[in-house]
Order: structure tokens, then C-alpha cells, then sequence
């Protein structure tokens, strides 16, 4: 009966060790499963893109990318009353518009602070949508051009182009840094 009860107690204690092996593979593998989170978590928050960008020169070469009309300089003392920029924000911009009878335009805008590139973007998509409803109601070829608008930012510049030639906009903003 001696043996009975040894055998029994060493069973369990072998049972009770495999469970206490278990439990702390269990917290390790926990543990690794966090570090590796921690690390993805932080490789996505890189540092914000730093360029330097002509907003002349870039809004000259999109300018190729409209072939269905000729647009015009916009004053830059203009653009916060188009776009509906908050004072203080924008240090500098460039656009180009249409006279009305396509719905194309370029504009490039620096602000004076990186973070408030997430607003301008959201205004220039209202300016889009704004845009859109306009030409639907006289002219809606020109509607398909505005769902295809681009609207980027890179570190403090921020990008509209509404214009014919989509892919070669995109080619261009990519050599800046877009």
C-alpha cells in the first residue's frame, strides 16, 4: 500500500511540475507576444517627412498634367478665402485655377506647422466636394475629374490637384517627396 501512496504522490508532483512548466511557458510566451507588439507599435511612428519644396516650381509641373484647359494664377492673399484657411496657419502657397468652365486646379500650400496638415487636407476636401456639387448641377462631365482628386501632404506642404492626367500628377508629387 506504501508504493500505492508513493506512486500516486509522485504522479501528481510530476503532474503538478509539467503544470508549473506549462503556466510559465505561458508567461513568456505572453511576455514575447508583448515586446513584439511594443516594437511593431512603434516602428509605424516614424518621424515626419522633412522637405523642402518650390511650391512655384511644383505647381508649374502640374500644371502640364491639365490638357483640357488653360488655368490661371491665383493671388496668394486669395487662397485663404477659397480654401478657407484659419489665419495664422499657411506661410506660403501657390494655386492655379480654372475660369469656371472645367472643374481643374492646382493648389500647394506650406504651413507653418507640420501638424496642421490633416486640416488643410480635410478643407481641400471640402473644396472638392464643395466643387463637385457645383458641377453636377451644369457640367457633369467635370464631377469624374473631382472623384479622382489628389489631395497629399508631406511634412509641412500640402497638395490639390484636380486635373486630366492623374497618374502623371502622381509621378510628379512622388519625385518631391509625396
Amino acid at each position: 500500500m506504501t508504493s500505492n501512496i508513493r506512486g500516486y504522490l509522485n504522479v501528481n508532483l510530476l503532474h503538478e511540475k509539467k503544470k508549473g512548466e506549462f503556466i510559465i511557458m505561458k508567461k513568456i510566451t505572453l511576455l514575447l507576444c508583448a515586446v513584439l507588439m511594443a516594437f511593431c507599435l512603434t516602428a509605424c511612428g516614424g518621424k515626419e517627412k522633412e522637405i523642402s519644396v518650390d511650391t512655384a516650381k511644383l505647381a508649374d509641373e502640374l500644371l502640364a498634367t491639365v490638357t483640357s484647359d488653360t488655368l490661371s494664377e491665383t493671388a496668394s492673399d486669395m487662397l485663404p478665402s477659397i480654401y478657407f484657411f484659419e489665419d495664422g496657419t499657411i506661410d506660403s502657397g501657390t494655386a492655379y485655377a480654372s475660369s469656371g468652365a472645367t472643374a481643374c486646379e492646382v493648389a500647394i500650400v506650406k504651413s507653418k506647422d507640420a501638424k496642421n496638415t490633416t486640416d488643410i487636407e480635410k478643407l481641400f476636401q471640402t473644396r472638392v466636394d464643395n466643387q463637385s456639387e457645383l458641377y453636377a448641377s451644369y457640367n457633369e462631365g467635370e464631377v469624374a475629374k473631382l472623384d479622382k482628386a489628389i489631395i497629399k501632404s508631406a511634412g509641412a506642404y500640402t497638395v490639390l490637384c484636380v486635373c486630366d492626367d492623374v497618374d502623371k500628377a502622381n509621378e510628379i508629387l512622388k519625385g518631391y517627396g509625396f
